[in-house]
């Protein structure tokens, strides 16, 4: 037998291929093994665990001793053995977390249902009223006759108006969709029994094994960065205008160094640069 304690977060919904299935988002352990009940001592086999936390100061000290120094657990409960079923090395302070369980299993879930407030017969008990036919006025979804009047009381578990709702709800073969070890969470198919945050036991058949899970990190994919061939342009020096100046006092007749128009410095200088695109 495999067990575990669980909170329920909230509901959602998975896709498996073309088809949605929807899920219970269940964040699970992990829970410590507090006490371990047998035949001889306590006239019945079960196994205790605790799961959460709470301030130390809000835990009496009879239940921090039974804590053993394990943690301030909010919360305790007990999962009951039959006589055939083996817990094996199973000893006080060893850890149960979700690594116990895979997708596909079949689970039993017990939970406390949501309250509801006062309700009457037709929605507590699903009573469909009476007739709405002629004569009939103000008593639609009235509960009609209880019973004899000679006892002069109504017996218990007359199905009558009531408070509704806060019941411990047993939910079976609830299967498990996906199971995420870095949130510790179960996502299990369709409702499960509760509001948010409550408290969830889930157990199930199959081998119990303790320890936490192994949380697969995926290795970062480290990409090669393409080789970027270096392209060396051609750098064409464009020679300054002293050096035209030189050039054109070669090229002249002699004159003056005095006389160079720069208007024939202008012009040199624009030949070179049609020469440098063309």
């Amino acid at each position: 037998m495999k067990f575990i304690l669980g909170k329920k977060v909230a509901m959602t919904q998975l896709w498996q291929g073309d088809k949605v299935i929807p899920v219970t988002q269940v964040v699970a352990g992990p829970c410590t093994v507090l006490q371990i009940k047998n035949m001889e001592q306590d006239g019945y086999r079960a196994v205790q665990v605790g799961s959460g936390s709470r301030r130390a100061s809000l835990i009496t000290k009879a239940l921090q001793g039974h804590f053993k120094g394990f943690g301030d657990f909010r919360y305790t409960r007990e999962f009951r053995l039959d006589e055939k079923e083996n817990i094996g090395d199973l000893k006080v302070g060893d850890q149960v977390s979700l690594a116990t369980f895979a997708v596909g299993d079949n689970l039993t879930i017990v939970g406390i249902s949501k309250g509801k407030g006062f309700q009457g017969v037709v929605k507590r008990h699903g009573f469909h009223g009476q007739d709405a036919s002629h004569g009939n006025k103000d008593q639609l979804r009235a509960s009609g006759s209880v019973g004899a009047g000679g006892v002069q009381h109504v017996f218990k578990g007359i199905r009558m108006a009531g408070r509704m709702g806060g019941d411990r709800v047993t939910l079976h073969d609830a299967e498990i969709i996906q199971i995420d070890e870095a949130t510790n969470s179960l996502f299990i198919k369709g409702a499960v029994p509760g509001a948010r945050n409550g408290l969830i036991m889930i157990f199930g058949e199959g081998e119990l094994k303790l320890g936490m899970p192994e949380i697969k990190v995926e290795e970062p994919i480290i990409e090669e960065a393409p080789v970027v061939e270096e392209k060396i342009e051609e750098v064409v020096e464009i020679p300054v205008a002293e050096e035209i100046k030189t050039e054109l006092k070669e090229e002249a007749p002699v004159v003056e160094e005095n006389k160079v128009e720069e208007t024939a410095v202008e012009e040199k200088t624009e030949e070179i640069k049609e020469e440098i695109k063309a």
